[in-house]
C-alpha cells in the first residue's frame, strides 16, 4: 500500500504526473545504473584501460539482462547502497567480461552520474511545461489587456489595475524561471567519476581521460573537481523547484482569493462535480489553485532539506547525502503536478469581466480618491487637494454618497477640476488605470517572438 501521495492510486494524478513519475521510478533508475556502467565500460575501452571486447559483453548484457528487483532490493537493505548489487547482476551477466564492471569507480560516482540523467530528463519535462505555461499566460495577459478591476493591498481595495497587468505580474515570473533554467543546466548537469577518495587513484593517469570519456558519452560536463561532497548544484535544482512552485503557489492564492463569494471576479475551468461539497450543492471550490499551494509548501521544506544536506563531512558524507534520495524525486514530481494544475487551471480559468467592474464601483470612487487628488493639485498645491480630498472622502462614508456627488459640492476641486464633468472622470475607476495595458504590452514584446498573446 503505498505511503505517499506521489506513489497513491487515489492521489498521484493531483499531485504529480505519469511522465515525472516515469522518470523517477525504480525501474527507470535502474536502467540509469546500468547506462552510466555502460558508458563508463566503453569509455574505459577507449582510452585503452580495459579491453573493446568486454565492454561491448557489458553494453550486450545491460541491455538483454533482466534486473532482479527482489534481489535488488534485498542486497540494498543489506549494503545500504544499491550499486553494489546493480554491478552483481551486470557482471554474472556479462559473463568473463564481468570483472572489468564497475572498474575503478565508487558506488556514489555512479549514484550522482544516474541521479544527474534522471535530474536532465525531469529538467525538460519541467522547461517544456514552463514554456507551455507561458504561452497560456501570454494570451490571457493579451485577452484582458484593458480589463478593468480593483487592485488590491493588504487586502483593501487600492487603485484601479486590469486583469491584464495582473496576469501579466505572473507571466514575468514564469518567464524568469525559464531563463533561470537555462542557465542552471550546465552548473549542475555534471558527470561524476572520482574514485573511492575522489583523486582517481585506481585509474593512475589515465583517471581524468576516462572522466571526459565518460562524461563526452553521456552528455554531460566534465567537472572542474571532484563533486562527491559538493553539492550545490543538486541543492541549486531543488531549490530553483521551490522557486517554480513558489510562484505557482502565488498564483493559486490569487485565484482562490478572486473566486471567493465576495469577489466571484474569477473562476476555474468547470468540470461536472469538480470542486463539489458532500454536503453544499452551491459549491464550486478552486481545486487546482488548493493543489498549487500543497505543493509550494511542500515543495519548500524539500528546499530547506536540500540546504541542511550541503553541509557533509570529510571527502565522503554520511546521512546528508541521503537526504537527496528523498528530497529530489518528491520536489520533481510535486513541481510536475503543480505545473500540470497550473496549465489545467489558467488555459480554462473564467474570467468575469462584469463582476470585476461591479466590485471596481462598489467604493463609489473611493478607490480612485487619488486620481482627484493628483488632477487637483498643480492649482491646489498637493497638501491642499489631499486634505479637501480626504474630507471628501471621509463626507462619502459617513453619508453614503459616491464621491464625485460629495465633490460637486466642494467649490474649490469644483474650479480646479473644471466642472462637474471633469469630476465625473476623474472619480470613474476606468480612467485611472496608470500604465497597467502598457505594462501588459512591455511584457509581452519581452517574450520570444512568436510566443501566444504578442501583440
Amino acid at each position: 500500500m503505498p505511503s505517499t501521495v506521489t506513489d497513491s492510486l487515489i492521489f498521484r494524478d493531483m499531485f504529480g504526473t505519469a511522465e515525472m513519475r516515469d522518470v523517477f521510478s525504480d525501474q527507470s533508475l535502474a536502467r540509469c545504473y546500468l547506462e552510466v556502467e555502460v558508458a563508463l565500460a566503453r569509455a574505459e575501452a577507449a582510452t585503452g584501460v580495459i579491453p573493446a571486447e568486454a565492454a561491448e559483453a557489458i553494453g550486450a548484457a545491460a541491455a538483454s539482462m533482466a534486473i532482479d528487483f527482489v534481489r535488488l532490493r534485498e542486497q540494498t537493505e543489506i549494503t545500504g547502497y544499491p550499486i553494489l548489487a546493480i554491478v552483481h547482476q551486470l557482471s554474472e551477466a556479462a559473463g568473463e567480461a564481468g570483472g572489468f564492471v564497475h572498474w575503478g569507480a565508487t558506488t556514489q560516482d555512479i549514484m550522482d552520474t544516474a541521479t544527474v540523467l534522471q535530474v536532465r530528463a525531469a529538467l525538460d519535462l519541467v522547461g517544456a511545461d514552463l514554456v507551455a505555461l507561458r504561452d497560456i499566460l501570454a494570451a490571457l495577459a493579451a485577452k484582458h489587456r484593458d480589463t478593468p478591476m480593483a487592485g488590491r493591498t493588504h487586502l483593501q481595495q487600492a487603485l484601479p489595475i486590469t486583469f491584464g497587468y495582473k496576469v501579466a505580474v505572473w507571466l514575468s515570473m514564469i518567464e524568469r524561471h525559464i531563463e533561470r533554467l537555462e542557465q542552471m543546466r550546465p552548473r549542475v548537469l555534471l558527470g561524476q567519476f572520482a574514485g573511492a577518495a575522489g583523486t582517481l587513484a585506481s585509474l593512475g593517469a589515465d583517471g581524468l581521460k576516462v572522466q571526459a570519456a565518460l562524461c563526452e558519452r553521456l552528455e554531460l560536463a566534465q567537472p572542474s573537481a571532484t563533486w562527491h561532497v559538493a553539492r550545490d548544484g543538486l541543492a541549486e535544482v531543488v531549490a530553483f523547484l521551490g522557486l517554480v512552485t513558489g510562484s505557482l503557489g502565488k498564483i493559486g492564492t490569487d485565484v482562490m482569493l478572486l473566486m471567493a463569494t465576495e469577489f466571484a471576479e474569477v473562476a476555474e475551468p468547470f468540470v461536472k462535480g469538480r470542486g463539489a461539497s458532500s454536503t453544499m450543492p452551491q459549491k464550486r471550490n478552486p481545486i487546482s489553485s488548493e493543489l498549487m499551494l500543497a505543493a509550494a509548501k511542500t515543495v519548500r521544506q524539500h528546499v530547506a532539506l536540500m540546504l541542511d544536506g550541503m553541509v557533509q563531512d570529510l571527502e565522503r558524507a554520511t546521512g546528508p547525502w541521503h537526504v537527496e534520495w528523498i528530497a529530489i524525486p518528491e520536489s520533481f514530481i510535486l513541481t510536475g503536478g503543480a505545473l500540470a494544475q497550473a496549465k489545467y487551471m489558467l488555459a480554462g480559468l473564467i474570467v468575469d469581466a462584469e463582476r470585476m467592474r461591479h466590485n471596481l464601483a462598489m467604493s463609489g470612487g473611493l478607490i480612485v480618491a487619488e486620481a482627484v487628488m493628483m488632477a487637483a493639485a498643480p492649482k491646489l498645491g498637493r497638501q491642499v487637494a489631499h486634505d479637501v480630498v480626504y474630507d471628501a472622502c471621509r463626507v462619502a462614508v459617513t453619508e453614503k454618497r459616491t464621491l464625485a456627488d460629495v465633490l460637486i459640492d466642494v467649490p474649490k476641486i469644483v474650479d480646479a477640476l473644471g466642472g462637474a464633468e471633469a469630476i465625473r472622470h476623474h472619480c470613474d475607476p476606468a480612467n485611472y488605470l496608470g500604465l497597467a495595458p502598457q505594462m501588459v504590452d512591455r511584457m509581452l514584446r519581452l517574450l520570444p517572438a512568436g510566443q501566444a498573446g504578442q501583440r
